[in-house]
């Protein structure tokens, strides 16, 4: 499963990256630091999950996701967000994101839920 990170932070770019490189069955194509940059990763290297920070300069998540999921709809997209504002209930309902994270999440917690949008993007390619 190929597997794009996409945060403004360089450390949860690091860290992230340090979780995913041993599992089994992922491949880490690509770390995007905003919007911008993940839209163009997503063309280039085809990922079946992109880890997608919300807030971000140049283009915010949202804006990529929508992006992203025009041209590749079956891209399972995790939003990542530190965000516990009742707007991102609202923004959540509305964006083009597979399912949410909270950045304090385990990192067993979200490998789980990318190997398990992972299996939703095989079954989708199956079917």
């Amino acid at each position: 499963m190929r597997v794009l990170v996409v945060d403004d932070h360089e450390l949860t770019r690091f860290s992230l990256k340090l979780a995913l490189k041993n599992q089994d069955g992922i491949e880490l194509v690509g770390l995007a630091s905003n919007g911008r940059e993940a839209v163009e990763m997503a063309r280039r290297y085809c990922p079946d999950v992109i880890i997608l920070d919300l807030q971000m300069p140049i283009m915010d998540g949202l804006t990529a996701s929508t992006e992203i999921k025009s041209t590749h709809p079956a891209t399972q997209i995790l939003a990542y967000s530190s965000l516990e504002d009742p707007q991102t209930e609202v923004m959540l309902q509305t964006a083009k994101v597979d399912a949410f994270c909270k950045k304090d999440t385990t990192i067993k917690d979200l490998i789980k839920m990318v190997n398990q949008l992972g299996q939703n993007k095989a079954n989708t390619d199956a079917g």
